[in-house]
């Protein structure tokens, strides 16, 4: 039996009975124990048979009046008023309840608004340019900081029923606009009215509104106008509006320079985008270049600053070759010795392969490891596929499929985008070697492509240097290539450069200060523990010290300015053994082994860490992955697999793709 609270009294509703036959029945039903509920059930139908409930919490008394009215909807009954669903917000021991009308609020302030609009109950009459406006007190404190202020801490406005405002930013419309919102919590805000609402919204302190400018001003931002609203935000004081915009200009960097807007910036605001480790740019020379735009659009009066800029830029990140165009042909440069002593210092640290002075700026997006090709025994085919995996998030995202199957391929990333050549496409009939390449832009989740090589060739090792590709040896119809060759993307043009002293294929590749590194691999007879660094500037390869292990198929990569060469075949085994190369005292020494033996593996660094994917143990191709940490010089195994096991897949490393 429900238990009432002790001051119950019955529901006056509709009934299909007379009163009196209502009241005997009322009567009837508290004797028996019956709820109010189900006496106002049986009222609305002489033979409807009332259940019995026992007592229950809010939670049952919620069920249990869903269901009631469900079953009266069955039979059409009407329904009292004051049988709306209401919010059970709390019951206690003795039974009584707590309710909440939800649409109470929303009733009230409707009846509010349209006393105002009756002009009734009103006690103040806002008076701005000529306009008389009537509203409630209670209200416009109720929604602004500033009214309340006025009305409450004693000023003489409190007493009066006429306030003229005199703040020029606000107008009439405005001020009409903001006074509806108070009463009805719904306000329009468009690219015609917004900076108008803002101001306004800011001088009578509405935050709400605040809010919803600035988020309507946030999905308005573009390269041609963030810098305005930038400003704008920084003027009146939208910190949150300010920070959003600014983080704009630098994730969009490369598009906002090309708006006449950029040259708007002060001395001040261009030094610290300049300096910005997330400044979002495919290649620091856009830096560069953007500097010397913004001078040479005021000289007079920038021209002083050019040398504070250009030691923000990261000169150790830009070819030699573009600084020595720049020392030749920029004007600008030419007037201020103190800037053409700055650059001939980088260019001369860069050309002797000294160590990078300035960090590399910080990628706006987290970095992923893409995983392009290979062979999948299961299909005995080269895979025609790209995956990506977010060590933040540990998951493994399948993207766009690349236009070519591809095994044996070289990968790696340059501005922005990942590079895909050679390889060969494995099938059941024969091989094919390949020449071409493609590109991943993970912007667009699209591939493009591009200027195919001079040669075939497969497991072909791959390198970036001066942000040019350099493709090193591999292998055509099984004859193993000394030839290299390299890539420059402004061009889409390939290029020869000198032969390497071995031919390789299944080589690892390295660059550490502008020196590239063929390490290892395949001659035609013997794997490899030679290993060769090619010198751009005198266009020639040099041999260096050779693996502890010969390897071939072995994952390379660079880390804290080591050179890693993991596992790999040594002619009869696959290999557990990991060993780097220090090139500051040109030696090799070994590092803990993997967890599991493999060739045809993939490697890639992220935050220090580095990863080893898939392969070949000699038995199995692999989909597992570990990953190895210099600090305690320990391997360990990734949470996750790859999407399928393989072997000959192409790795890098670049920013997070744009996908929904």
């Amino acid at each position: 039996m429900l238990r009432m609270a002790s001051n119950y009294q019955p529901l006056q509703v509709w009934s299909t009975t007379s009163s009196q036959t209502q009241s005997r029945q009322q009567q009837q039903h508290q004797q028996q124990g019956f709820s109010p509920f189900d006496h106002f059930w049986s009222t609305l139908n002489p033979i409807h048979q009332v259940p019995k409930y026992g007592p229950m919490g809010s939670k049952e008394w919620e069920e249990v009046l869903q269901m009631e009215t469900e079953r009266a909807s069955q039979r059409h009954f009407p329904l009292s008023a004051y049988m709306m669903r209401s919010q059970v917000a709390e019951s206690s021991q003795d039974g009584s309840m707590r309710f909440k009308i939800s649409k109470y609020p929303e009733e009230a302030f409707t009846s509010i608004n349209q006393f105002r609009q009756d002009d009734a109950l009103c006690d103040i009459t806002l008076i701005i340019k000529g306009e008389r406006i009537r509203a409630h007190k209670l209200i416009l404190a109720a929604c602004s900081n500033y009214f309340r202020g006025m009305f409450m801490n004693g000023m003489r406005e409190a007493n009066s029923d006429e306030v003229e405002l005199l703040e020029p930013s606000l107008t009439p419309e405005i001020l009409r606009i903001l006074v509806d919102f108070a009463y009805t919590y719904e306000i329009l805000v468009t690219q015609m009215n917004v900076q108008s609402l803002l101001v306004s919204a800011i001088f009578l302190e509405m935050q709400r509104v605040v809010e919803v400018c600035s988020l309507f001003m946030e999905q308005q931002l573009d390269p041609s106008n963030c810098i305005g609203f930038y400003y704008f935000a920084s003027m009146h004081g939208c910190l949150d509006l300010e920070i959003k915009a600014k983080k704009y200009i630098q994730e969009h960097f490369c598009e906002v320079i090309k708006y006449d807007e950029f040259l708007t910036l002060d001395a001040r605001e261009m030094v610290q985008i300049v300096q910005q480790d997330e400044l979002n740019v495919r290649c620091e020379s856009e830096v560069f270049q953007a500097v010397v735009r913004w001078v040479e659009h005021d000289t007079e009066n920038r021209l002083s600053q050019l040398e504070d800029l250009l030691e923000r830029v990261r000169l150790s990140s830009l070819a030699p070759c573009f600084i020595e165009d720049q020392l030749e042909r920029c004007y600008i440069i030419k007037k201020l010795p103190g800037c053409i002593q700055l650059l001939l210092d980088r260019l001369r640290r860069l050309k002797q392969h000294q160590h990078c002075l300035e960090k590399p700026r910080k990628p706006c997006k987290p970095l992923v490891i893409y995983v392009v090709g290979g062979f999948y025994r299961k299909l005995m085919d080269s895979l025609k596929r790209l995956e990506c995996y977010n060590p933040c998030s540990k998951e493994w995202t399948r993207l766009s499929d690349p236009p070519t199957p591809r095994c044996g391929a070289g990968v790696t990333s340059l501005q922005g985008s990942v590079f895909v050549l050679g390889g060969s496409v494995k099938m059941r009939n024969g091989n094919v070697d390949l020449a071409s390449m493609e590109m991943y832009d993970p912007q667009e989740n699209m591939w493009h492509t591009k200027s195919p090589m001079a040669v075939p060739r497969n497991r072909v090792g791959v390198g970036v240097l001066d942000n040019m590709i350099y493709a090193i040896g591999g292998s055509t119809g099984g004859e193993q290539h000394r030839s290299t060759e390299r890539y420059n993307p402004s061009t889409d043009s390939w290029e020869p450069i000198a032969p390497m002293n071995t031919v390789r294929t299944s080589a690892g590749v390295a660059v550490v200060n502008r020196l590239l590194y063929a390490v290892g691999g395949f001659d035609g007879k013997i794997r490899l523990q030679s290993v060769e660094c090619y010198h751009p500037e005198e266009n020639f390869w040099q041999e260096v010290e050779p693996l502890q292990t010969p390897r071939s198929g072995a994952g390379v990569a660079v880390m804290d300015g080591y050179i890693y060469a993991v596992g790999g075949y040594d002619g009869q085994n696959q290999l557990m053994s990991v060993e780097r190369y220090d090139p500051r005292k040109n030696s090799w020494e070994y590092v803990s082994p993997l967890n599991k033996a493999r060739s045809g593996i993939g490697v890639a660094v992220i935050n220090n860490k580095l990863f080893a994917l898939g392969g070949f143990d000699g038995g199995d191709f692999l989909s597992c992955v570990e990953i190895y940490d210099p600090s305690t010089d320990t391997w360990s195994c990734c949470e996750t697999r790859m999407l399928c096991e393989r072997s000959g897949h192409g790795v890098a490393v670049e920013r997070k793709p744009s996908i929904s």
